[in-house]
């Protein structure tokens, strides 16, 4: 799919108009681009079916902007793209990775220090030409010489998100291959790990083909569309780049060697390093061709059997980090891990009612078409301004309609409320009290000492009316950090106060992180996933917040949302 090539095109698009101060044109640009991102179909086969007129029946998408969609398909450009950068020649993409770098600011920095990319910038601010100039000062330029300092930990790494959806279509257009017995993705994409380096993938062929066909998956591969560069090509392995700018590596292996090769790729290594010590400990030999008792192949078919053969219970891929789970796997004791299916409702997701971008009523039928038995509206209130956030008379309205809307589906509202700096609400708790739930989340201010914004969000805790806090730690994946918090404290506070901590499943927020999901179920401190949506094809992100809650190792129990809504109810109440 070409979706995400042009939205990206078109957010970027959005920026250099911001910066030109044509704000009609960029907030047009942002809304088809954010519709494209989230589409299941693929605009290329929408216009292929009903060509220019099509594509102008999608979603914010008028004869201009259907017209370079056209041209990019055709053309694999944009030409108003590419006069939009030479016009102002500043990699966007690059310094808007930098948090608190927007168009304006970049404007400013190439106008007055001829700042075009990151290497610039980092200049300039170790040189400390940013703080003199007027809406910047000290405290800018030594947020950006850490926000360049972050991005520099993380170089070469990209969202699980955001690679995914690529990595599906490779494996599906594999997966047509006659000649594939069984295919799989290996690696930290199988363990769902938050970033990834590159992508590994298996394949086994079927017998009657064997060596012969080889040669034909291998050309297939090299030749998949999307490819800008062969790194090498050979009969079990090849190697490419994608246009998005990861690798991807092809092997094929033997249908009987499929497990073992699945489980040793899979990694991670410190697991496959525990694993192998318990082999040789049992006279084994455990490696990517299967377990051997001496010359004899004793195990390699299924990860199963290899896991049977070397006295384990099967560990699921995102616990295999070598965090404890090889310890408890020998003992028979591993936790029964939440499954993707287990989500019964949604809480966190926005309507049009604020800045998302669908009507309640398209919400409930997204949320209906992922089989939920509830989804909780929780629109930002007003403090937001940039989300068009509610008032507490809005609040109060939109409660109307949604009791109109509650029939044989059930529909929630809650709120997303601002925790302020000194962690009271900008709702009034009267408001409040009137809502199914209330979630309340830090979106001003995330540069607070350690000591003050561990203390904003337990005054936010303490307010009887919140049940959840969204995003804990405020971090952004590639771009921010976490806030300073003193994160046991806040578990500790909201075990006393009851207070639930959501596991954000955007993907670039991932929030909470596996190691403080893994915290939280230590602590007995309840948690939910949600997944942020802020359109109706983001609900299916949720994988992604079930896939860090796996990696966390939490279990249905710790979930709320596993429950029916009135269970779920019953917990807020009693809570309170």
């Amino acid at each position: 799919m070409i979706n995400k090539e042009i939205s990206k095109i078109f957010f970027e698009m959005a920026d250099y108009l911001k910066m030109k101060e044509e704000t009609f044109r960029s907030v047009a640009y942002n809304k088809v681009a954010l519709s494209l991102e989230s589409m299941e179909q693929d605009v290329e086969d929408i216009y292929n079916k009903g060509g220019l007129k099509a594509l102008e029946d999608l979603p914010g998408v008028g004869k201009n902007i259907a017209q370079k969609i056209e041209e990019y398909i055709k053309t694999g450009k944009i030409k108003a793209y590419l006069n939009l950068k030479k016009q102002t020649p500043i990699k966007l993409d690059e310094i808007s990775r930098i948090e608190g770098m927007g168009p304006k600011k970049a404007k400013v920095l190439f106008e007055k220090l001829g700042i075009k990319n990151i290497k610039d910038l980092e200049k300039a601010a170790k040189s400390h030409k940013i703080a003199p100039l007027f809406g910047f000062g000290e405290k800018t330029e030594k947020n950006i010489l850490e926000g360049i300092e972050f991005l520099k930990k993380d170089k070469g790494r990209f969202l699980l998100g955001s690679i995914m959806p690529s990595v599906e279509e490779i494996l599906e257009k594999l997966s047509s291959l006659k000649e594939i017995k069984q295919i799989s993705i290996a690696g930290s994409t199988r363990r769902m790990k938050e970033t990834v380096g590159d992508v590994d993938i298996l394949v086994a062929v079927k017998p009657a083909f064997a060596e012969a066909s080889a040669g034909k998956i291998m050309n297939f591969f090299v030749s998949l569309p999307g490819i800008v560069k062969v790194w090498g090509k050979g009969k079990t392995k090849s190697s490419v780049r994608m246009k998005h700018g990861f690798d991807v590596d092809l092997r094929i292996v033997k249908p009987e060697s499929f497990g073992s090769a699945l489980q040793y790729f899979t990694g991670s290594k410190e697991h496959n390093i525990a694993t192998r010590k318990i082999a040789i400990s049992k006279g084994l030999k455990l490696n990517e061709y299967g377990v051997f008792k001496g010359q004899k192949m004793i195990a390699g078919r299924t990860e199963q059997d290899v896991y049977k053969a070397i006295g384990l219970s099967y560990i699921a891929p995102e616990m295999r980090e070598d965090t404890g789970e090889v310890e408890l796997a020998q003992k028979a004791k591993l936790p029964n891990i939440i499954g993707y299916d287990d989500i019964k409702g949604d809480l966190h997701c926005h309507s049009n009612w604020d800045g998302g971008e669908h009507s309640i009523k398209e919400m409930i039928a997204s949320a209906q078409k992922m089989g939920y038995e509830y989804i909780g509206i929780s629109d930002h209130t007003k403090f937001l301004k940039i989300e068009k956030g509610l008032n507490e008379k809005q609040l109060l309205d939109q409660r109307k309609e949604i009791e109109k809307l509650n029939n044989d589906f059930r529909v929630l509202q809650g709120c997303e409320a601002n925790i302020m700096p000194d962690g009271s609400l900008d709702i009034k708790d009267s408001v409040l009290a009137k809502l199914d739930f209330v979630i309340a989340g830090v979106h001003s201010a995330m540069k607070m000492p350690r000591d003050k914004m561990t203390q904003r969000i337990i005054n936010a805790m303490k307010n009887p009316n919140v049940d959840i806090i969204s995003h804990p730690t405020g971090r952004l994946l590639l771009k921010r950090d976490e806030y300073q918090i003193d994160f046991d404290k806040i578990l500790r506070a909201a075990k006393e106060y009851n207070v639930v901590l959501e596991i954000n499943s955007s993907p670039e927020r991932l929030d909470l992180k596996d190691t403080n999901i893994k915290k939280a179920k230590e602590a007995g401190v309840k948690m939910v996933i949600n997944t942020d949506a802020h359109h109706k094809n983001q609900l299916e992100l949720i994988k992604f917040g079930i896939a860090q809650a796996r990696r966390g190792w939490a279990e249905k129990k710790d979930i709320l949302n596993t429950d029916s809504a009135d269970k779920l109810l019953s917990y807020f109440k009693n809570a309170s």
